[in-house]
């Protein structure tokens, strides 16, 4: 656990920071920033010097913690669940194995050397505690992005991050991922007050946060192409001023990218769209079309959505393979999108619907003696992902299902084919900020 939390670090010594965070996942993993199938192997010089650096602390930042914890919304057994001790010098560790390790998760490197952790949380219907405690249990488990909306969840990694500026515990700002989601403008709204609206929301979430600049700003759909490449310009401002390191899409179909790309000075880096197993690899010829003009594929949506999806779940032959390695039918959906070549947002459990979603404390969750939450099980799962891979005949099996075959851009405007619908899209968006 590292104890600086300088969160305000100038975004404009992004390139110095992401080259020692690269040295950094070198040690700890070995992989191809462009593959999704790591080598989780480290040797015990590895392990040891790893642990020498990060279970740096001392008894009375625990006591701080420990102290300032309830304010916070944060329960006792998720402050005891950091294992935070003072660290044992190299040669006091008899075994390795047994030593607390988080996974590390692969990075893909993004224009202007911005390193992209391939897996988010997704803290979508969340309450403001349950982001806290969510991305507590994230980070724990080596998930250090965190994917939310304007509203109550901004506000719980805004509380996240004021409690490690108490507390001096959990990874300092720059080991963060934060990316976050314009508003979608109102039908009518011209395209210069969309522009304005962009700025405005910039301007106070990043004060919310209380933070310089976030990792990444997606843009929401629009069916008015004119206001897509006004509300694209004023992200373009936002990066170019260092108020975000890099810009992306939410459900954007080939209508909307070509309505951005039309004018864009900076292209996309990613398209954050729905995906999992039984829509193919290029649902609706979406992927192709996207990465062959450079912009990458952040799917959402693994185990289904508005909901958990139960074909998806209950498939005979996602519960097979699900069997044969040990693992859950949610964790090969996952697995078969990361192995695809996409990044990942990951709900914490299956406990989600239209609005609203749940991490609760183990505590109230059920009277069992269970040592872990559902919260905390279903992240370690997410993040255990890296541990193992599928087969080339798996990824087969699974690539040729063509059901449930979602629409990608379910959550766009009236401006996409097939889309949600503008007034229940709008619900459901006003539903996360409530």
């Amino acid at each position: 656990v590292s104890l600086n939390s300088n969160r305000n670090s100038n975004a404009n010594t992004n390139t110095n920071t992401n080259t020692n965070a690269s040295n950094n996942d070198d040690m700890l993993t070995s992989h191809n920033e462009n593959s999704i199938v790591p080598t989780l192997l480290m040797t015990t010089m590895e392990r040891r010097s790893a642990m020498k650096t990060a279970m740096s602390s001392s008894l009375s930042i625990v006591a701080a913690f420990t102290a300032a914890s309830p304010a916070f919304g944060v329960t006792q057994e998720e402050v005891a669940s950091f294992t935070i001790t003072t660290a044992p010098t190299p040669t006091s560790i008899t075994n390795t194995n047994t030593l607390p390790t988080a996974t590390k998760i692969p990075s893909w490197t993004l224009p202007g050397n911005v390193r992209m952790p391939v897996m988010a949380l997704n803290t979508a219907g969340l309450t403001l505690v349950e982001t806290e405690r969510a991305l507590t249990l994230s980070v724990k488990n080596g998930i250090t992005h965190v994917d939310f909306h304007p509203g109550r969840e901004r506000d719980g990694v805004a509380k996240f991050l004021e409690r490690q500026d108490v507390t001096r515990v959990g990874p300092p700002r720059s080991e963060l991922f934060l990316t976050t989601k314009i508003n979608m403008a109102s039908k009518g709204t011209s395209p210069a007050d969309a522009k304005d609206m962009v700025r405005d929301q910039i301007e106070e979430d990043l004060s919310i946060l209380n933070v310089k600049f976030v990792d990444m700003l997606m843009l929401r759909d629009h069916p008015d192409a004119k206001v897509l490449q006004s509300q694209w310009s004023a992200l373009e401002d936002a990066l170019a001023k260092g108020q975000t390191r890099s810009i992306g899409v939410i459900n954007f179909c080939q209508f909307s990218l070509n309505s951005v790309l039309a004018t864009a000075k900076v292209t996309p880096a990613v398209n954050y769209y729905l995906t999992h197993v039984g829509m193919g690899l290029d649902p609706r010829g979406l992927r192709s079309f996207g990465e062959a003009k450079g912009i990458r594929t952040f799917a959402y949506g693994a185990l289904g959505e508005p909901g958990p999806n139960k074909e998806l779940l209950q498939n005979p032959i996602v519960n097979k393979i699900a069997k044969e390695h040990g693992v859950s039918p949610e964790a090969v959906a996952v697995r078969w999108i990361l192995q695809s070549g996409a990044a990942v947002s990951v709900r914490p459990t299956v406990e989600f619907g239209l609005g609203s979603a749940a991490c609760l404390p183990k505590t109230e969750e059920n009277k069992n003696k269970q040592t872990r939450s559902k919260c905390d099980q279903g992240l370690a799962e997410r993040a255990a992902s890296f541990q193992w891979e599928l087969t080339t005949a798996e990824m087969s099996e699974l690539s040729g299902l063509t059901s449930p075959n979602d629409n990608p851009t379910l959550f766009s405007s009236a401006g996409c084919p097939d889309a949600f619908g503008p007034k229940d899209y709008m619900k459901y968006i006003q539903s996360l900020g409530s």
